[in-house]
């Protein structure tokens, strides 16, 4: 079993924005721009703020204005405090009947949302204290290399094994998603396989090179991450990523997919080596739990544990 660990900073810009101010600290001066009304304002203007001012993520809420990250530091937008119905509005105006109808059912909804010829974004919708609020991160169009990424050059010898389970894990927000589309461009631009994603949502779109490349949505092309594990394993595929190992039985069909002789990419949210295998261990019942470390003994390849951490050069992480 190999065991890695990565501790790595994504590129970042250092911007200045008109249409943002530094939240100040608790008791500070407010500033004394007026804020601008959100009437006409569609969520696409605000998403073009954050993507002109090289923001990482929108968040809007009831009672305080939207919200965009840069550079890891929130910073309010100029606009007045969201109400209620504005906060609907602005995220029921892009979503599809049946996507309303889940969320009103769920409370919860994730999705991914283009900006055309901008960029793409992952969205969370939620209710927050009786009100609607949401979350979109920033999604960059074209999908990074390893090398631009300057992950370790032992992540292109993983590409190329012919079978078993990598497993990348990290904190939320810690580019797990991105370490994984860096790994599934390089086997699309080096092997000639049929690969098969399943995520929530679609982050990346990966177009067909020297492989075939289908990409499922939760929600939209499957119901569930397991439902999708079990049909792939009919779908003659080489290489599978699974955007995450939520539940019991996608930590089987996953780890009996890497037995069966296939190439398995998945993630979890846990800190270190040991506790992602303790975490998949506990995860089966007490009497399938030497067979779960035996199969993984003889199939798990390498554990990448990563999280970003502040440049030591320019903002950003």
């Amino acid at each position: 079993m190999k065991l890695l660990r990565r501790r790595s900073g994504l590129a970042g810009e250092e911007t200045v924005s008109e249409q943002t101010q530094s939240i100040p600290p608790q008791g500070a001066p407010q500033a004394t721009a007026r804020p601008r009304p959100l009437d006409d304002v569609h969520i696409d203007d605000l998403l073009r703020i954050v993507v002109e001012k090289g923001g990482s993520d929108l968040h809007v809420a009831v009672g305080i204005p939207p919200v965009i990250r840069v550079d890891g530091q929130l910073l309010p937008t100029n606009y007045e405090r969201v109400d209620p119905q504005t906060s609907q509005r602005l995220i029921y105006d892009i979503l599809t009947d049946e996507q309303i109808q889940r969320f009103e059912t769920n409370f919860e909804l994730d999705f991914s949302y283009s900006l055309a010829r901008m960029s793409r974004f992952r969205v969370n919708v939620f209710r927050d204290r009786g009100n609607v609020a949401m979350a979109f991160r920033v999604i960059p169009a074209r999908v990074p290399t390893l090398k631009e990424l300057q992950l370790p050059a032992v992540l292109e010898e993983l590409t190329r094994l012919p079978r078993g389970l990598i497993l990348v894990t990290g904190p939320t927000g810690s580019g797990k998603s991105t370490t994984l589309a860096a790994m599934i461009n390089q086997i699309n631009n080096e092997r000639s396989v049929h690969i098969i994603t399943i995520e929530d949502p679609i982050e990346y779109l990966h177009s067909h090179r020297f492989s075939v490349i289908n990409q499922r949505e939760i929600g939209q092309d499957t119901k569930s991450f397991a439902n999708a594990l079990r049909a792939a394993l009919r779908e003659d595929p080489d290489v599978i990523l699974v955007g995450e190992m939520r539940d019991l039985e996608t930590m089987q069909n996953a780890v009996s997919a890497a037995e069966t002789g296939h190439l398995v990419f998945a993630t979890l949210h846990t800190n270190s080596a040991a506790t992602s295998v303790e975490r998949i261990v506990d995860s089966f019942p007490p009497g399938q739990q030497e067979q779960v470390r035996l199969q993984l003994s003889n199939n798990l390849q390498a554990i990448l544990c990563q999280q970003l951490l502040p440049r030591a050069n320019q903002p950003g992480r």
